[in-house]
């Protein structure tokens, strides 16, 4: 076994290479199994909420609790995961994550009460928020040759885009066969064999200079992302909870609680970027968000995260609700989003390289938005194959060549020093635009529910009487929201047509991890 040497940079971050690190594809075969982890924990777990709360007996209200718990702590943490990657060391930090999420992932399945459930989850938030940004941070240091990184991001992305489809099948497959509580243990296992594989196999690598830690600046953007989060989160709760027979119709943009966190949690992140702007060591250096490119990576991203939400999530719904699938049934039924993005993915690493990351992005975004809009069509007795399966495809190709420019780009230039804070910066920006677009597309779909119950009243039809009423106004809520996902992500792909000015030849082409 060849150990590599440990990475150095001069003033600008890098040293030319020797030679690329030998095993560096068996290093992206390891950490795409952890990246792949993450995602899919992300909705296997969504499928098996009715089945967990029953046999927890967590009420309505809690339930959106184990989904909120996972996603405070990750979305709260990423910062910070990123910068203790980049000094602690990447591949130690990336051990620790995911042995911790698996210690997470056990105590979750052998949960007894919501606490410990909610606790968990919460844990398993907290891993995830170092397990990912070294995962992408490694990604970033071990494949810096143009035609290999895209290579390297065309797997990170098809996991990206694709892991959350697979993550709806593996729950529904575990929640139908065998029991819900194997939706944590599964990762057991997976993790496991990622520690084991990356002890050999993944090299170390670490920020040269300085590396003191930003506690304030730490202290400041976790408050701040953990209270944007949870206030988006309380604004979707509170519109479903109010779409439910018997409640208020209206949006969750009236719950006080909600507004206070968003408006708190705004001013916290705007007093961490002051004090990111005079503080001699960062925890997010401004250069990295102020470049033109990188900072249209993270804006497409967040856009792209608001939209892509509402496609997995209300097509998940309709699959089951309306169409009276089984879980099962609804996670194959999601399969072709993978199958797109899989297609796609490959032809994306080959076309970076060759015109540039913006125009494949930009067609990327248009495609996907193509496949929501396409979907924004679906009625009570649409088939399967008529609307569904060629939209879910269309969104599976645009994300394909979307996440993987995408991925690239948010990292170039980055530099050995930054390069877990810019992943972790990826990451935070996709967490934060899902719980904005969890938030905004639930308000909208609450709205057409309740206007569509008010427009058949009107008519003289009496959903008590009229079992019809309720199935077309959720699609009409459904289909509201896929309308709305598809214009988020035309926005992201005007975005990266207007910010991003990188070409071919700003893509790297020399290497920072090589063999000893």
């Amino acid at each position: 076994m060849t150990d590599p040497s440990p990475m150095t940079a001069d003033a600008g971050g890098t040293t030319p290479a020797e030679e690329p690190y030998e095993k560096r594809w068996l290093a992206l075969a390891v950490i795409a199994v952890t990246v792949l982890l993450v995602i899919l924990d992300a909705t296997i777990v969504n499928i098996a909420l009715p089945a967990v709360s029953a046999d927890l007996g967590i009420d309505a209200a809690s339930q959106q609790w184990i989904v909120t718990a996972y996603t405070l702590t990750f979305g709260g943490l990423l910062l910070l995961g990123g910068r203790i990657a980049d000094f602690w060391g990447r591949k130690r930090t990336y051990l620790v994550g995911a042995g911790g999420f698996a210690v997470a992932s056990a105590l979750g399945g052998l949960a007894q009460n919501e606490a410990m459930l909610f606790a968990a989850r919460a844990l398993q938030g907290a891993f995830g928020a170092l397990l990912a940004p070294a995962s992408l941070a490694l990604l970033t240091v071990l494949f810096t040759d143009t035609r290999e990184r895209a290579k390297a991001f065309a797997v990170y992305g098809a996991i990206a885009g694709g892991g959350s489809a697979v993550g709806l099948l593996l729950g529904g497959v575990l929640t139908e066969y065998a029991d819900w509580r194997w939706c944590f243990w599964v990762n057991l296992p997976v993790a496991i064999f990622a520690i084991l594989a990356a002890i050999p196999i993944v090299p170390e690598s670490k920020a040269p200079g300085d590396t003191s830690y930003d506690i304030p600046g730490a202290v400041l953007i976790t408050l701040g992302l953990a209270s944007v989060v949870y206030g988006f989160t309380r604004v979707a709760m509170e519109a479903q909870e109010n779409a439910q027979p018997g409640g208020s119709g209206e949006s969750g943009w009236t719950e006080p609680l909600a507004l206070l966190f968003i408006g708190g949690g705004l001013l916290l992140v705007a007093a961490f970027v002051v004090l990111e702007l005079r503080t001699r060591n960062p925890l997010l250096p401004m250069r990295i968000v102020l470049d033109r490119n990188r900072g249209g990576a993270y804006l497409t991203s967040t856009f792209v995260g608001a939209g892509l939400i509402g496609a997995f999530f209300f097509l998940s719904l309709y699959f089951q609700q309306v169409l009276g699938y089984k879980p099962v049934e609804a996670g194959f039924a999601s399969l072709p989003t993978t199958l797109g993005v899989l297609i796609s993915a490959g032809l994306a690493s080959a076309l970076v390289p060759k015109v540039g990351p913006r125009p494949v992005m930009v067609v990327g975004g248009l495609l996907a938005a193509g496949g929501l809009f396409l979907m924004s069509f679906l009625d009570i007795d649409t088939g399967f194959w008529e609307l569904a399966f060629p939209g879910q495809l269309l969104l599976g190709l645009g994300l394909g060549f979307t996440f993987v420019p995408l991925s690239n780009l948010a990292l170039v230039g980055a530099g050995v020093h930054d390069a877990g804070a810019a992943s972790a910066m990826l990451n935070a920006t996709q967490q934060v635009g899902a719980s904005i677009g969890t938030a905004l597309l639930a308000t909208l779909s609450v709205g057409a529910i309740t206007d569509y119950f008010t427009d058949a009243a009107m008519s003289g039809r009496d959903p008590a009487t009229d079992s019809l009423v309720g199935l077309e106004a959720q699609v009409a809520g459904y289909t509201t929201a896929f309308t709305w996902a598809a214009a988020l992500l035309v926005v992201g792909a005007l975005v990266s047509a207007v910010l991003i000015k990188a070409t071919k030849e700003d893509l790297p082409t020399d290497a920072v991890v090589h063999a000893g």
